[in-house]
Order: structure tokens, then C-alpha cells, then sequence
């Protein structure tokens, strides 16, 4: 995790589910993330008998992409990943050299990814009112990103109060901003609660991103996210519950270009003239020149001086000192004012 102020974003590419169970389209959404250049790849790590009753009904996004399914526990017994699947995917990812991760949606799933290797652990924003999660999690003393998603400062104050009674410091917990609708509508994003959460937890911060685009992605990064994740799939059209609210690999490209971009043009905040524009200086400011003749011995006045360029003489802004001195020397109309006198602002 990248704990200093200006070390890179951490960009994460969510697969989650976009796999429909087939092992070999996990392996092609691998590489796509890694074409693009994420930092990490993220799947979610579930048994259906552990993560949901017979009675837990579909949400009305779903229920529009995934078929026939009749309730959740259908849907994602579809949807998992075996132990095999896992370490083929982990093998994987290290061949191309992008970093593995994923979700525990219950205990047996955690203590199996830490198992595997994991050492960051991802929680949904679903688990963030869940004490018995949360417990574990926190004992492990493993780096976490939390997702806000649905809460409120209340709920995420006692998610971290948790937590850290459980042993794990706030400097290993970052949260993420998000909501959970998918997509979200851009009314209901809320940016700037992200920075909220980063002042009244004094935690390190992201977001999540379910909205169509990557627009939203970008403007997290220039608020200071140190953390973005984002949903991608091979193909909006394909059947499944997070398809339409994904990127196609060409989009999740054009994002992570985009905040690099924005990444390497916040600087430092101090400000001060950039090495690449001292050249222009003295060809885009000014200098004193005469506006008249002046002659030797005359009165600097308002009115026999202007600003012209070139900026290789008297500061315009040492008029007020210069003003009511007189003149060294003979000088013609738009010749550069020298002065024998002591030009200090206070």
C-alpha cells in the first residue's frame, strides 16, 4: 500500500464476477488488466452456502442481467471459483506480473486467500456492518481496504472502532468511497465525501467507482485517492450481474492513462515557476521603458513610463519606487529604464 502523500495510486481492476465461472475468460480479463497496466487484478473469493440464505433476492440490477436465476444463492453458486481456479489464476497472474487479489465474502474465504499468499485484504462495502468479518479481518493484521459503500460516518466509525479494538491501526486501513448501485448515477457519487471520510478518520482514502466511464475515476485522482477500483469486463453485452456497469478493456486503458496523467501533473503544491517554463520569463513578462523621451535629470511620472516586453529589465511592480526619482541618463521612447537607485520592495 502506498503510505506517502506522493507515492503512485493504487489502481485496481475488478474482475469479481465478470468471469461467469469460466476459468478461461478469468485468464483473459488477467491480461487485459495487465495490457493496461493496473496494479492489481481483483476476483471475489466466496462459497454460496456461506455467503447467502435460499431467501436473499436478487437486486433489480440483477435481476435485468443474469438470466434465469431465481434468487442470489443460484446465481453465485454459478459464479464460483474452485481452490484450482485460484492458485491457476494466482500462477497466472505472477507469469505476467501483475499483482493478484481478491474478496473474502466469509471467514473460511479469507483464511483460504491468506492461505494462498494474499497479504491485502479487500472488504465490500456489504461487510461493513458485518461484526463477525470484520473481527477476523482485523486479527489478521494484514494492510485492508475497506469500501463505504450504503454507510453512513456513523457505521464506518464503528466498522473502524472494530477493528481497532481487535489490534489493526488505523494506518493499515484505507477507505474507499463508493456507491453501491450499479451503474451509479453521477447525481449520486458524492465525491467529496471521500475527503470527508479522509478528515474524520485521518486515514488514507479512495474510491470505488461503479458509474459508466471513467470520468469519475480521473477526478477521484486529482481529489488525492490513493486508491481506485473499478469494475472491467470483456464485453458490456455479456450476460452476468456487473457487466453493464464495467469498462471494456479499451476504457479500463484510457482510465489508468488518464490518472497517471493526472497523477504526474498535481505536483507538490508549492508554488513556484516549473524548470520548464524559467525560459519563458523573460519573453512573456515586462520591463520599465520609456513612454516618452525622458531626459537626463527628469522625474519618473506615470506618465512618461509603461511596461513592454522583453522581461530582462526593471520589474513593472518597482514603479511605485521608482516613481518621483529622476533620471540617470538621456532615454529614448521604449528604451529600458535603467536606475542608479536602490529598487527594494519592503
Amino acid at each position: 500500500m502506498n503510505d506517502k502523500q506522493n507515492s503512485p495510486i493504487i489502481i485496481i481492476a475488478e474482475a469479481g464476477v465478470n468471469h461467469n465461472g469460466d476459468i478461461e475468460l478469468a485468464k483473459k480479463l488477467i491480461k487485459k488488466a495487465h495490457l493496461a497496466k493496473a496494479d492489481f487484478v481483483k476476483f471475489q473469493t466466496f462459497s454460496a452456502e456461506n455467503l447467502t440464505t435460499q431467501e436473499g433476492v436478487l437486486a433489480e440490477y440483477q435481476k435485468k442481467e443474469v438470466g434465469n436465476y431465481s434468487n442470489q444463492f443460484e446465481m453465485l453458486k454459478s459464479l464460483e471459483l474452485t481452490k484450482e481456479n485460484h492458485i491457476e489464476l494466482i500462477r497466472y497472474c505472477r507469469e505476467l506480473g501483475i499483482n493478484f487479489l481478491s474478496t473474502p465474502f466469509d471467514e473460511g474465504s479469507l483464511n483460504f486467500l491468506i492461505d494462498l499468499g494474499c497479504d491485502l485484504i479487500k472488504v465490500p462495502s456489504g461487510d461493513l456492518t458485518n461484526y463477525f468479518m470484520l473481527s477476523a479481518i482485523a486479527e489478521k493484521g494484514l494492510p485492508v481496504i475497506l469500501s463505504t459503500g450504503m454507510g453512513t460516518e456513523k457505521e464506518v466509525s464503528e466498522a473502524l472502532e472494530c477493528m481497532n479494538a481487535k489490534g489493526l491501526e488505523v494506518d493499515k486501513i484505507t477507505l474507499l468511497h463508493c456507491t453501491t448501485e450499479y451503474p451509479c448515477p453521477l447525481a449520486d457519487v458524492n465525491l467529496r465525501a471521500m475527503n470527508t471520510l479522509k478528515e474524520r478518520f485521518n486515514t488514507k482514502v479512495g474510491y470505488s467507482d461503479h458509474t459508466a466511464g471513467i470520468s469519475v475515476s480521473i477526478a477521484a485522482a486529482a481529489l488525492g485517492a490513493s486508491v481506485i477500483e473499478k469494475h472491467f469486463t470483456l464485453d458490456k453485452n455479456m450476460v452476468g450481474p456487473d457487466h453493464k456497469a464495467s469498462l471494456e478493456p479499451e476504457e479500463l486503458l484510457n482510465m489508468v492513462k488518464g490518472i497517471r496523467d493526472v497523477e504526474q501533473c498535481m505536483g507538490d503544491g508549492i508554488k513556484i515557476p516549473s524548470q520548464s517554463e524559467l525560459k519563458n520569463i523573460k519573453i512573456a513578462r515586462k520591463s520599465i521603458v520609456a513612454k516618452t523621451k525622458i531626459k537626463l535629470g527628469d522625474y519618473y511620472t506615470k506618465e512618461n513610463l509603461t511596461a513592454k516586453r522583453p522581461g530582462d529589465g526593471i520589474s513593472p511592480m518597482m514603479a511605485p519606487i521608482l516613481i518621483g526619482s529622476q533620471a540617470t541618463k538621456d532615454f529614448k521612447q521604449n528604451e529600458k529604464i535603467i536606475s542608479n537607485k536602490s529598487l527594494k520592495k519592503n
